[in-house]
């Protein structure tokens, strides 16, 4: 048996739980691996509520990435061998002992980054990734990000400035010293904003990132120079309202490599910021769900 920490029911922290069940059977393409760590997102707690649905049968193991050692290939699986260390997000939930990666959606972990650092790459960081590429901004030019203290936006604004890209980004006044760890400038939220970003960047932006949607994007739209791109991983309708497109996601083992050789060259840094034992799932969710958790927590189950 496999021990794993999931939910038995959709709805609340209550329905969390210790599971144990059958080691999984990888499938064809599939890769069994012993999780070493697993990343702690939102949406891991929007699933648990059922924000996104309903209609996936409970119990169901927490947990959409994860990073840890091949045990076993599934049929046609080729380029790994058992004992290989990989990451990848992951369907058959991350909190656990063992879990199932689809060979295509996985990477290899390099040698100068933990298991902890890659667990935190295929969720928010591979997002940014796929939007920073789609904005395509080219070195010198200005990108806006809203809403650039979140998982999604440190890792964007980081990728972004590594490639010689100026980084503005909304968030509070506390996060000031944090988003200029990121090597960007803080834009305080709020009424005014695009006054404020004027004031930054007179010429106004060549890009936005939008992952807040709503009014704050709509506001911010106004420093956006003509021909600039827009995209939002939250909100397709302003989005296309405001001529832009929503964020298109790759899921590939590709961007995986990417976003890891960034981090081993220090271009990007995950921000781990707290790690939990498996025994401690349950805190690890209610950091994330307080939405106090700055960078990311990371479940450690070896």
């Amino acid at each position: 048996m496999s021990k794993a920490f999931g939910f038995v029911a959709y709805g609340g922290p209550e329905r969390q739980e210790f599971l144990d069940r059958p080691v999984p059977v990888p499938g064809p393409g599939q890769l069994l691996i012993a999780v070493h760590a697993a990343g702690v997102n939102p949406a891991d707690w929007k699933v648990r509520q059922g924000l996104f649905g309903t209609a996936q049968p409970t119990p169901r193991v927490l947990g959409l990435e994860a990073a840890g050692v091949v045990q076993v290939l599934g049929e046609g699986v080729t380029g790994l061998v058992v004992g290989d260390p990989v990451f990848g997000p992951t369907p058959g939930g991350a909190f656990a002992e063992h879990t199932l990666l689809e060979s295509d959606n996985a990477a290899q972990v390099p040698d100068d980054v933990s298991f902890a650092q890659a667990a935190t790459l295929p969720v928010a960081a591979a997002t940014a990734y796929d939007a920073v590429e789609q904005l395509a901004l080219t070195p010198g030019q200005v990108l806006l990000v809203l809403g650039v203290a979140g998982g999604v936006g440190s890792a964007a604004a980081q990728i972004a400035v590594a490639r010689g890209v100026k980084v503005l980004g909304t968030a509070s006044d506390q996060s000031r010293e944090y988003v200029a760890s990121l090597g960007a400038t803080q834009i305080a939220y709020g009424e005014g904003v695009a006054g404020r970003v004027k004031a930054a960047a007179p010429g106004g932006v060549d890009g936005i990132l939008d992952l807040i949607g709503g009014d704050d994007v709509r506001s911010a739209a106004a420093a956006l120079r003509p021909g600039g791109r827009l995209v939002s991983t939250v909100d397709p309708v302003a989005a296309v309202e405001l001529g832009g497109a929503f964020v298109k996601r790759r899921n590939s083992g590709e961007v995986l490599t990417a976003l890891a050789a960034l981090v081993a060259n220090g271009g990007l840094d995950p921000h781990v910021s707290e790690t939990f034992t498996l025994d401690r799932a349950a805190e690890a969710m209610a950091a994330v769900e307080s939405g106090h958790a700055r960078g990311k927590c990371v479940v450690e189950i070896r």
